[in-house]
């Protein structure tokens, strides 16, 4: 064999190297072996390379610092690609949405667009803000549904128990979230600032209820909206797994208290990456609906229609975005939920992963890059 002038000169030139790591007795580092629960993960409709995918996945499972991943569901061109669990979960455990149900709210609000039953730029339809002079009768559905209301949400506080969502959730809201959501007065010209807000998805979910039923009876609202839900989404989708809870006053709880099968999850994410369509093709969800979702607001371009987008921030440094523009296209939009719950769809690339599990803070950026190392074993189509 003759070796090209280019690699000759390398190997000259790594020579004197090789020589003494040989010499001092050290050994390129090798990979221990894949575990069968590592291999036995991957199916036959992999899309990428097995062994690749397997230890990537096992990897997202197994370093430390990077919390505990639950379960990963992956699908590519509408199979499975993969599928592990942790110790105590398997595809039977239903896993707790946290905010991912934000994005299945957004969808249940695109339907009632689509039947006429709302209107995205008209005024949102909240009757404690049509008083004569009240400055919220300016807020519209399009501010709410991509978090630029200007109310006085403040999703995160210190101490904890000042946060909106937590008195929402627990405290004085509780009994009736979405009143309390829709009390708080304006710190904001509606569709100025973004302002991200379990709160408002609340509201969301009180519309969509007063939509469906005129009845203002806890019972009536959660018969409407579960069996709306059920007929026109999750049935159709075969979702069977999904519980939704819903407030003493019949609201749903739409900004965070879902639960699913990670395998329901990543059906509603492969739906989404099909522009609203189910497997057998059936629009479930208007086309133009989904794409409103994945564009870009004016307040915010990482986030959409209650669904977070993989589009630089300008002026942040990419450890601070929510998801890793720098290492996957821009096109991937994903549900997001508290400590580290993930559907995330890459429509070019024909890919829906789900990651869920407990991460905090400081483990949620490494583990996002080890998912981004799974996601680039799948090419751009």
């Amino acid at each position: 064999m003759t070796l090209r002038p280019a690699v000759l000169n390398r190997a000259i030139v790594l020579a004197p190297a090789l020589f003494l790591i040989a010499g001092c007795g050290a050994a390129p580092p090798v990979e221990a072996p894949l575990s069968q629960e590592a291999l036995a993960a991957v199916t036959d409709k992999a899309g990428a390379p097995k062994d690749q995918l397997a230890r990537q996945i096992d990897d997202l499972f197994t370093i430390k610092g990077l919390g505990e991943t639950r379960a990963v569901v992956v699908m590519a061109d509408g199979e499975i690609a993969a599928e592990r669990y942790g110790p105590g979960y398997n595809k039977d455990t239903r896993f707790i949405s946290w905010s991912m149900a934000k994005t299945v709210t957004a969808v249940l609000i695109g339907m009632l667009v689509a039947d006429g039953k709302l209107s995205l730029d008209a005024p949102a339809p909240v009757p404690l803000w049509q008083r004569p002079g009240d400055p919220r009768a300016e807020i519209t559905l399009r501010h709410l549904l991509q978090m630029r209301s200007g109310l006085r949400h403040t999703e995160a506080g210190d101490p904890p128990y000042e946060s909106s969502e937590v008195r929402m959730l627990f405290l004085d809201g509780r009994d009736n979230m979405a009143r309390w959501a829709e009390e708080q007065p304006l710190e904001a010209e509606p569709g100025k600032v973004f302002e991200y807000s379990s709160n408002t998805t609340v509201i969301l979910a009180d519309i969509a209820a007063r939509a469906l039923t005129d009845s203002a009876a806890p019972e009536a609202r959660r018969k409407a909206v579960a069996e709306y839900l059920q007929e026109r989404l999750l049935g159709p989708l075969g979702m069977e797994s999904m519980v939704l809870e819903f407030d003493a006053s019949g609201t749903l709880i739409g900004g965070s208290l879902m639960h699913a099968t990670a395998r329901d999850w990543a059906k509603l994410g492969e739906m989404l990456r099909r522009k609203g369509r189910s497997p057998g093709g059936e629009q479930l969800v208007p086309q133009r609906w989904v794409e409103a979702m994945v564009t870009p607001s004016p307040a915010s371009p990482h986030y959409g229609l209650q669904t977070w987008l993989n589009r630089p921030i300008p002026g942040t440094e990419p450890a601070q975005h929510p998801l890793f523009p720098d290492r996957a296209p821009d096109n991937l939009f994903s549900l997001i939920g508290h400590m580290g719950q993930y559907v995330l769809v890459s429509p070019g690339q024909r890919v829906t992963l789900v990651r869920l599990g407990h991460s905090d803070s400081k483990e949620r950026p490494p583990m996002l890059q080890q998912v981004a190392d799974i996601l680039e074993l799948y090419p751009q189509r």
